[in-house]
């Protein structure tokens, strides 16, 4: 066995650094390459909804104490009419609710659209010509207010099939 004369370990050492400051640089570069998408599930960029977050839970559970929101569209497609009821708890229909509703793709903002204005009879609040350019799962989230009480309902709705899900 030969005694090393201690030249190895400062070549080592230079070599474990320059890889990883390349393998850090690597990791921006291909990170930045990325299409990353913004969530805006509270019809805002994230940044700020991490700062209402709290006012935004609070106003759901005021408005859960007076009213409810349902989905009620029989499936989703291009030219069909998206449709949500409105009810005081005890089932009177609210006829003065203003909602917007946003439309997305869960993985890109590319399709995103925004409506309001939808024409309302007994509670039923329905969006007509909405367009979905592909078919599959879509973000639907609708903003309802009441006075000085909202409410954000954010579903999943699919165009191959009729069920949906609340997020």
């Amino acid at each position: 066995m030969s005694k090393s004369n201690g030249r190895v370990w400062p070549y080592a050492i230079a070599t474990a650094i320059i890889l990883v400051f390349s393998f850090c640089v690597a990791t921006i570069v291909v990170t930045q390459k990325a299409n990353i998408q913004e969530s805006d599930a509270y019809m805002t960029h994230y940044q700020h909804a991490n700062t209402i977050v709290n006012d935004v839970i609070k106003a759901q559970i005021v408005f859960d104490k007076h009213y409810k929101i349902e989905y009620i569209s029989n499936g989703l497609k291009s030219g069909s009419p998206v449709s949500y009821k409105v009810t005081t708890l005890d089932g009177t229909p609210v006829n003065n609710a203003e909602l917007i509703l946003a439309t997305s793709r869960p993985e890109t903002n590319e399709f995103k659209n925004n409506a309001n204005n939808p024409s309302v009879k007994n509670g039923i609040y329905s969006f007509s010509n909405l367009e979905f350019q592909k078919p599959g799962v879509w973000n639907l989230i609708v903003k309802v207010t009441i006075g000085d009480e909202y409410r954000f309902y954010n579903i999943k709705a699919d165009t191959r099939d009729k069920k949906s899900s609340e997020f």
